[in-house]
């Protein structure tokens, strides 16, 4: 099976055109290819299919071998492949994902896509729609205990779940223990993403990040887009602000007029290959 590995700011995934191809299994092969040891090495696979709706459609699978309905970075990448492939030669490119159809206005350079602004459509923040069992319209800066301690949480759908908290120091935060124990608390029914967020002004923060199914990653884009929307509900930052993430920046504006969020970044080809599936 021929793959292209790709990333947008370091969230790396497995692209699969299957346009040509018909994998199978899929949830066992992501697995096994998204192993950094023993296989190619990503934060999951990302199928990219025919579609009746849009240019492409986009199957996104993470390193557990679950399913999500969308990724950010992924859909930019999705986007690359989508023009530089010859699928859809144009500047502006349709996406079909679970989470709805994703607009992306490209970001050429020399006949090539580099990267893409992305409508990401409007954020959910009723609980039962994110979901999170919680009473009320919704869940601002309301505290979550977990492993004997507790902190406040924003809950924002961008088409899956995040909850977003703030910190002094984002490298403080002991990931690995807090980030676990978050994404399987009872409160989520299909699980959820957690943000850990440093305010460095109102116009620029700094994100970690913990992705249902893959563990920490480098990036998140719908989390970006969840912590702009957060942000902006808890009087913290302005509409359009400059996310620093682990592997890169992301620029999100949270439009007052359409309610929709618009993310922009990079999306980078690492190197192509060939795999026995």
């Amino acid at each position: 099976m021929k793959f292209v590995k790709m990333h947008g700011i370091g969230n790396d995934y497995i692209y699969i055109d299957c346009f040509r191809e018909d994998p199978q299994n899929l949830s066992e092969m992501a697995v096994k290819l998204s192993d950094r040891h023993y296989g190619i090495g990503s934060d999951g696979i990302i199928c990219i299919r025919p579609s009746k709706v849009a240019d492409a459609c986009m199957q996104m699978l993470n390193s557990d071998g679950s399913e999500s309905a969308m990724c950010g970075n992924g859909v930019r990448c999705v986007g690359k492949y989508v023009y530089d492939s010859g699928i859809a030669k144009k500047d502006v490119i349709t996406i079909e994902t679970k989470a709805g159809i994703k607009i992306l206005k490209m970001d050429i350079k020399d006949g090539k896509a580099v990267g893409a602004t992305v409508d990401m459509g409007e954020p959910q923040i009723i609980p039962e729609l994110v979901p999170i069992k919680a009473e009320g319209k919704n869940f601002i800066n309301k505290p979550i205990a977990y492993l004997d301690m507790e902190r406040k949480f924003t809950a924002v759908s961008m088409g899956n779940p995040h909850i977003i908290t703030y910190v002094d120091d984002v490298n403080s935060i002991d990931i690995e223990k807090e980030g676990p124990a978050l994404e399987h608390h009872d409160m989520f029914p299909e699980r959820t993403n957690i943000e850990f967020i440093q305010v460095v002004s109102p116009r620029e923060l700094i994100m970690r990040v913990w992705e249902r199914g893959s563990g920490e990653t480098l990036a998140c884009g719908t989390g970006a887009c969840a912590v702009a929307v957060s942000g902006v509900l808890n009087g913290i930052n302005e509409r359009e602000v400059l996310i620093h993430l682990r592997g890169g920046d992301l620029k999100i504006r949270y439009d007052d007029k359409t309610n929709h969020v618009f993310m922009t970044g990079n999306a980078v080809e690492v190197f192509r290959g060939e795999v026995e599936v």
